[in-house]
């Protein structure tokens, strides 16, 4: 702090201090499928292992609750899909905070979004929320289709001559 004098009135300035973080709440319901429906969080530091890991997973993307309400719906009914398809995939869940990244990552535009990996591959992703026959016929597809390429911006680079793909490279 320092004060300056004007003449007759001492003129007090304080440092600028960057605001306080806002804090997300979080909804009960997204916290739910953590607590009781064996959901893992997935931030910066676990995400890359988590979705790398084997068998199919599911990554939920809810967004932001204001901005994205049937994200919340998504979330009630994520232990029922789980339930129709028992034992066939392990979900995790993205924090506020890390949700955007992984969105980027996988090319995911739209929330809320249900992102399939599997072996740490790619697959699909399933956005918005939809009618219960048609979430199960969905997810029944994903879960039977090969991994792919994930749809980011991006051109796959080949070496002016190169027979095959395989002969390709960027570096």
């Amino acid at each position: 702090m320092s004060m300056e004098n004007t003449g007759s009135e001492a003129l007090v300035t304080l440092p600028v201090a960057a605001p306080a973080p806002a804090v997300v709440a979080v909804s009960p319901l997204i916290e739910r499928l953590v607590a009781a429906h064996g959901a893992v969080w997935l931030d910066a530091g676990n995400s890359a292992d988590w979705c790398a890991g084997a068998g199919d997973r599911v990554v939920f993307l809810a967004g932001d609750a204001q901005r994205f309400p049937e994200g919340l719906d998504v979330a009630v009914v994520l232990p029922e899909l789980q339930r129709s398809f028992p034992g066939r995939f392990a979900l995790g869940v993205a924090t506020r905070a890390h949700e955007d990244a992984l969105a980027k990552r996988y090319g995911s535009i739209r929330w809320p979004a249900l992102l399939f990996l599997r072996d740490g591959q790619y697959v699909t992703v399933l956005s918005g929320m939809l009618d219960w026959d048609v979430y199960v016929d969905q997810v029944g597809r994903a879960l039977e289709m090969p991994a792919s390429r994930a749809p980011t911006v991006g051109i796959p680079v080949r070496m002016a001559g190169a027979a095959s793909p395989s002969d390709s490279s960027c570096h």
